[in-house]
């Protein structure tokens, strides 16, 4: 029985026909890499997200909201839980005049292109993040001078674990540079945007300026975009070029040539390769400016039985402090 064997089995009971078992997470992620869940859900309505917080609760198993997977990584060992997404029931968009109620699980750049065809000004910018709106709202997604923080009202939550759920106005949601007070067993499941009215040719010239801009200077294929947070006053890639890291390669993931805090996983490659590389590029850059990068990517379950292996880069360095999400 894997260390949360009991707690799985007493979710998978609880859940019944609901719960899957050994779903393959990696196709549920950008990078395209990783190993399954001991449990995953669907959660298709209201119904369904009050059957898995009382499984939660009463069994303890770790949760892990995968959402549009474009900020995770998860381990090759998998993770030893209950995954879980929110359907399409939660993924609708309303407008009232400059109000956008969204679902937590609305795709960002379906909200962008809906709210500029609307005449609304504002949220442009999400357009070039493949994320959910909840997601969103968890890590403070931004971009082009712009983020969550700059438009959310107030959202939704519901705490699988138990917690409390409810309306959370912007003001408790404690937004930062790329976080938010919103916790692991938290799931936003709409929220409430505040934009402006404008001209719609403008703001859909704008989506489209986003959208050529990204694919001028940031690579496709298999990536979780930026990979570390901007220091104060300084960019990621920027050091990681410094360091030499531009094209650096462990196994089946490559540094992007096209951008330096970008990193390519193969087809068919390990997230396991990604994690030790994330790791040699945090240590050359520590050694060559004494920058200490801090990962943006949200890393699950390499805390199991071969942690240490995997985060061995050609320096036999492990996985820095705090890299490694439990």
């Amino acid at each position: 029985m894997t260390e949360n064997g009991g707690a799985v089995a007493l979710a998978a009971e609880r859940l019944g026909h609901r719960a899957l078992k050994g779903v393959a997470l990696g196709p549920l992620t950008t990078y395209r890499v990783g190993g399954p869940a001991a449990l995953f859900v669907t959660v298709e309505d209201e119904d369904d997200l009050a059957v898995l917080a009382s499984a939660v609760t009463v069994s303890g198993v770790p949760t892990l909201v995968v959402g549009k997977g474009s900020n995770l990584l998860v381990a090759d060992a998998g993770f030893d839980g209950l995954a879980f997404r929110l359907g399409d029931a939660f993924a609708g968009v309303e407008l009232a005049g400059s109000t956008v109620r969204a679902g937590g699980a609305a795709s960002l750049p379906v909200v962008a292109r809906r709210t500029a065809g609307a005449g609304l000004i504002g949220f442009e910018w999400a357009v070039g993040v493949p994320g959910s709106i909840g997601g969103a709202v968890r890590m403070n997604a931004g971009g082009h001078g712009s983020d969550m923080a700059a438009v959310v009202e107030r959202v939704r939550v519901v705490d699988v674990a138990g917690g409390e759920d409810g309306m959370v106005p912007a003001s408790a949601l404690a937004f930062g540079y790329r976080r938010s007070a919103v916790t692991a067993t938290q799931v936003v499941v709409s929220a409430e945007l505040g934009l402006t009215a404008g001209d719609r040719s403008s703001a859909e010239a704008a989506v489209a300026e986003v959208v050529r801009w990204r694919r001028a200077h940031q690579p496709g294929g298999q990536n979780a975009g930026s990979v570390f947070t901007n220091p104060p006053g300084d960019s990621a890639g920027r050091l990681i070029d410094a360091a030499g890291g531009r094209g650096l390669r462990i196994g089946s993931a490559e540094v992007s040539p096209r951008h330096a805090n970008f990193i390519q996983a193969d087809d068919g490659g390990s997230a396991d390769d990604v994690l030790a590389l994330m790791s040699e590029v945090r240590r050359r850059v520590r050694a060559h400016t004494g920058v200490d990068l801090v990962p943006e990517t949200r890393l699950v379950g390499f805390h199991r039985a071969g942690k240490e292996r995997a985060g061995k880069g050609p320096a036999g360095e492990g996985p820095a402090e705090g890299m490694v999400a439990r």
